[in-house]
């Protein structure tokens, strides 16, 4: 069966960098979409980045824009989400999401197309 881990979050200090990996068993990473989300306290769970299947195509939130890099590496399995300059409002459960795509060499931002998830990793960026 499909499982994805999260790994790498922790604390640290704003400006500080941490890199989140997602390790993905039970499928061909290949074909698959994946995003990183999270969920801040007392906010909705947003996407803050996501690949297409190849990693050719990406997507950010604004909030995160020239902060944080999604990069994947199909052969490992495994999926990144290298946080640059980081601020204390970045602080959340980061969340690994896979959706399989086949063909489909698109990106996706909307949680609800994602069918795999990951347990998720706190991010705290103290100030």
């Amino acid at each position: 069966q499909v499982q994805l881990v999260e790994s790498g979050g922790g604390l640290v200090q704003a400006g500080g960098s941490l890199r989140l990996s997602c390790a993905a068993s039970g499928l061909p990473l290949s074909m698959y979409a994946m995003g990183w989300f999270r969920q801040a306290p007392g906010k909705e769970r947003e996407c803050v980045a996501a690949a297409s299947k190849s990693g050719s195509s990406t997507y950010y939130a604004d909030s995160v824009k020239g902060r944080f890099t999604i990069s994947r590496n199909n052969a490992k399995n495994t999926v990144y989400l290298q946080m640059n300059s980081l601020k204390p409002e970045d602080t959340a459960v980061y969340y690994c999401a896979g959706r399989f795509v086949g063909s489909d060499s698109r990106y996706y931002t909307d949680e609800g197309t994602y069918a795999y998830w990951g347990q998720g990793t706190q991010v705290t960026v103290s100030s």
